[in-house]
């Protein structure tokens, strides 16, 4: 993960592409912005890693780097920092969650006990709402600054995760990276089970989720894969290209 290291210290907010946040930004203009305008933009997805090199955009990953690889990568790297602090009288690190429901976190909390004994971690989980009230910004804003954490992790589902943390961004008085990985609280609470290596090595951990949930998943996978492939050759042949969309930014 030689680009997740290049990444510096400091308040950062990291978001993520895959060809499902691609297609849902071509309709949604605040997304868009939101992806746009984040301090890095990772490529969680093979198709997007190939359309980047065959639209030959600016930023051509190498890579897929999963929100998962994203997630592991920062929690490993503060644990092990604070593991060597330790001899200094130094607290532990702190992490916070917010998003989802307080059964997830619940076990969120008890598997990071044991995962990374030198972090500290918080929890906030927001109302289940379409739209947060202005109440309720103020007071999701409040408690991450309270916290003031090392890592900070927003998972309220694409698109509304990405939107809310760009909207409020100047208003976060933090100065470490925050990432918004959806997803992965599922995963690592154990509440959703992540594809297989042999899947996720070989690029097929959309099919796996395919076959797992059918009836959930056909429309962004059958529908949505063949839209994205329509709007990447959209914009190959397009008498005026521009990639922007596509503007993976890892340094």
């Amino acid at each position: 993960m030689a680009e997740l290291r290049g990444i510096p210290d400091g308040k950062a907010l990291i978001n993520t592409i895959n060809a499902h946040s691609f297609n849902t930004a071509q309709k949604d203009d605040a997304f868009a912005e939101a992806l746009k305008g984040g301090d890095y933009l990772i490529p969680d997805g093979a198709g997007i890693v190939k359309a980047c090199r065959w639209l030959k955009a600016e930023s051509r990953p190498k890579e897929r780097i999963a929100g998962w690889d994203l997630f592991t990568f920062e929690m490993n790297r503060l644990d092990s920092k604070m593991k060597e602090c330790k001899n200094e009288g130094m607290k532990k690190g702190k992490v916070m969650f917010l998003g989802s429901s307080e059964k997830v976190l619940s076990l969120i909390r008890k598997r990071a006990a044991r995962d990374y004994p030198n972090l500290e971690i918080v929890t906030f989980s927001p109302p289940y709402k379409l739209e947060f009230s202005e109440e309720d910004n103020r007071t999701m804003i409040k408690a991450i600054n309270d916290a003031d954490p090392d890592l900070l992790w927003i998972g309220m589902t694409a698109p509304k995760q990405e939107k809310w943390a760009y909207s409020h961004w100047q208003e976060l008085d933090i100065h470490c990276h925050c990432g918004t990985i959806g997803a992965v609280f599922d995963f690592y609470a154990g509440t959703v089970k992540r594809a297989p290596l042999w899947w996720q090595r070989n690029s097929l951990e959309w099919l796996y989720r395919l076959l797992m949930e059918p009836r959930r998943m056909w429309r962004r996978y059958i529908i949505g894969n063949a839209m994205f492939l329509h709007y990447i050759y959209n914009e190959k042949t397009s008498a005026i290209p521009s990639a922007e969309g596509l503007d993976v930014r890892m340094n």
